[in-house]
């Protein structure tokens, strides 16, 4: 049950495939999407894909270890473990753990591979007491949104900067999808040119109230400010928590050596966060009728 209750926060999966699908139907083939292992790849630079089909998962690789960018469901542990060790690279080595936001479906490895490696967790300031205590906001008692609890190390702020070696990530807050809920900008090398990669957090409605009893307080002030803060960035290549949000595996079947980096797409970042604010204004609206009819 947990794993199929988890699999509602996949909003954007919700709004295309559920009215063709019963929900049980539905939800069985997300989870099987979501699980699904998916080749590891180079991405672009000095990031590595080793997510599953469903669930993206980030290394980067620098010249003093690796970082990790979220895990996935607590079931895929194991195969985002080998994923990192076929592309040559030691699970051993990762230093540090960053979290986009704290959700079961991008936190359920952190507890074990953090205590495999000793890595630091770093995760948005108000995203700390859901990590501590392995629950979703707002729903604290529910266990099938439960996850393993895990010891922050670290908590960033808006304009932050995390660095290992020769590689840093700034930091930006952009809460909503989870009150600490925090996207990483970094620069890559793209052949001879450098490239901003903002790793967005999120910004669907999912399983959050926003009216009535809200999942957190000011949380409809959050998303909106999180809309237009990311509509203004200058970004050359999205990522996110889940391979749809960027269209990775159309962009990944288009990679061909010595071509242009299909990942390299400016102003995707601002045309998917207008797709996101319209969507928000459905779910608001929706919420707030089905309120005034009790």
């Amino acid at each position: 049950m947990r794993i199929l209750t988890a699999a509602l926060c996949a909003l954007t999966l919700l709004a295309t495939g559920a009215q063709a699908q019963t929900l049980k139907d539905f939800l069985a083939t997300v989870m099987q999407k979501w699980t699904a292992p998916f080749e590891p790849f180079q991405l672009i630079g000095n990031i590595y894909y080793v997510g599953t089909e469903g669930i993206a998962v980030y290394v980067i690789k620098t010249s003093q270890g690796l970082i990790l960018m979220d895990t996935a469901m607590p079931q895929s542990t194991g195969t985002i473990k080998d994923s990192i060790t076929k592309l040559g690279f030691k699970v051993a080595d990762i230093k540090i753990i960053l979290n986009s936001h704290a959700h079961i479906d991008h936190t359920g490895g952190f507890a074990e591979i953090k205590k495999e490696t000793g890595a630091q967790l770093v995760a948005g300031e108000r995203d700390k007491p859901l990590l501590e205590g392995g629950y979703y906001p707002g729903d604290e008692k529910n266990e099938d949104l439960a996850f393993a609890p895990v010891k922050v190390d670290r908590v960033v702020k808006e304009g932050d900067k995390v660095t290992l070696g020769d590689t840093a990530l700034i930091a930006h807050a952009t809460p909503g999808h989870s009150p600490g809920c925090t996207s990483w900008e970094m620069t890559v090398k793209d052949a001879d040119q450098s490239r901003e990669v903002l790793f967005f957090c999120s910004g669907t409605v999912a399983l959050n109230r926003l009216v009535g009893q809200p999942t957190y307080p000011g949380i409809v002030d959050d998303y909106r400010a999180t809309y237009a803060k990311v509509k203004a960035m200058k970004i050359d290549v999205l990522l996110g928590p889940h391979p749809e949000v960027y269209g990775m595996q159309a962009k990944r079947a288009q990679m061909k050596e010595g071509a242009p980096n299909p990942f390299v797409k400016p102003g995707e970042l601002a045309t998917y966060a207008s797709g996101l604010s319209e969507e928000f204004d459905k779910q608001l609206a929706r919420q707030t009728a089905a309120l005034e009819k009790k």
